[in-house]
């Protein structure tokens, strides 16, 4: 009789808030964009330049001011929002564990990395391997190595496990 482990509790899903820059960054951007346009009013009503200043300082500046902060604004706030994004999945991928059964990946980091000295290669590759080089482990099409291709140098060493040069 096997027993079933408990499924881990799912947290609800909370809904997605826009981050408080990106409104302050649309705020800033809309009322720079109504700034130029009254400003553009005024001077367009007045006939002499010397009427005109006033829109000019009063309206029109301050409007290209707000627009370019809020361009800022929202630049940055996206850059946020995208940060908060990578934040949130990587606190789920922490939360989910090892998604190996009975802990397999940590007896695999305890083994000792390419000490064997049998020498393997996988049929059409270029490099040869120690036995237990991390690139052919658990591969069954891997075959030892004849002595006349490392000699001639049709193979390399892997520059991972470094194996021993083999003299023929």
């Amino acid at each position: 009789m096997t027993t079933a482990r408990p499924a881990r509790p799912v947290p609800p899903a909370r809904p997605r808030t826009a981050h408080p820059v990106l409104w302050a960054g649309w705020a800033a951007l809309s009322a720079g964009a109504v700034l130029c346009v009254l400003g553009w009013y005024g001077v367009s009503g007045e006939r002499f330049a010397e009427r005109q200043l006033p829109y000019l300082a009063s309206c029109t500046v301050p409007g290209a001011a707000l627009i370019v902060a809020g361009s800022v604004l929202l630049t940055h706030g996206r850059t946020a929002l995208a940060a908060a994004r990578i934040e949130e999945l990587y606190g789920l991928l922490v939360a989910a564990g090892p998604t190996e059964p009975d802990g397999a990946a940590g007896r695999v980091a305890l083994l000792p990395v390419a000490v064997a000295g049998d020498l393997l290669m996988v049929p059409g590759g270029t490099l040869y391997h120690r036995a237990d080089c991390p690139l052919v482990t658990g591969k069954a099409e891997a075959v030892p190595v004849d002595a006349k291709p490392v000699a001639s140098g049709e193979l390399d060493p892997c520059p991972i496990c470094e194996p021993p040069g083999t003299s023929g």
